[in-house]
């Protein structure tokens, strides 16, 4: 039995794409670059809002002060529009809350920056006692960096091979994998299944109450 299961949050948890898209070409239309469709945002995403916005300016203008500027206007707009269209994905509410009927410790480990992944947990699962909240923090590498995960393990004292790690990416995968731990891909979130076979997890499920079966 697992006894502890970490969650990856947008694409896995929420489906924040919308909003993220609506930030970001905010801010790109702000500084004068050109904006996306949001369905280009599904492969922006993933390694932090840097790369985010890295990613989605032109070629030959991703320099470190465009980025510096676009996150600027991005961080305005986001902390007022971040829950405009975001919502949890079918089936997450009642998962969670089968996973906490079985007393399986539950946590969440994002690439999103710390103080919009405590918010948007805050406010999307208030009811749920999560044993750790963690983001993109100064000074720890984000995921495929394994640190992340070690941080949740040194909180909630819980060993590797009690522990099951949900997200939707190449990225959770490998990060699973960098930590010694079992992954559950799930294709409900922005990447293609394609992506989640690259990296061999040991699950792949389609629906949420499929994980209750990994437990």
């Amino acid at each position: 039995m697992k006894r502890l299961v970490i969650f990856d949050l947008d694409g896995t948890l929420l489906n924040t794409i919308a909003d993220l898209a609506q930030s970001t070409n905010y801010a790109l239309r702000k500084t004068g670059f050109p904006e996306h469709e949001v369905d280009e945002y599904r492969f922006f995403v993933g390694n932090g809002i840097n790369k985010l916005f890295e990613r989605a300016l032109p070629e030959g203008e991703k320099s470190e002060e465009n980025i510096s500027k676009v996150r600027k206007h991005f961080l305005v707009h986001y902390s007022e529009h971040k829950m405009d269209k975001s919502s949890p994905y079918p089936g997450i509410p009642e998962l969670l809350s089968a996973l906490h009927e079985k007393g399986v410790i539950m946590a969440v480990a994002s690439n999103k920056y710390q103080s919009a992944t405590e918010l948007l947990v805050e406010h999307y699962f208030s009811g749920v006692p999560f044993a750790a909240v963690f983001g993109q923090r100064e000074g720890i590498k984000t995921k495929p960096d394994p640190q992340i995960v070690e941080d949740i393990l040194t909180v909630t004292k819980v060993d590797k091979e009690d522990v099951l790690y949900v997200g939707d990416s190449g990225i959770d995968m490998l990060t699973a994998k960098n930590a010694g731990i079992t992954a559950a891909g799930v294709t409900w979130g922005f990447r293609p299944l394609e992506e989640l076979k690259q990296f061999e997890p040991a699950n792949i499920v389609n629906e949420a109450h499929e994980i209750l079966s990994l437990i």
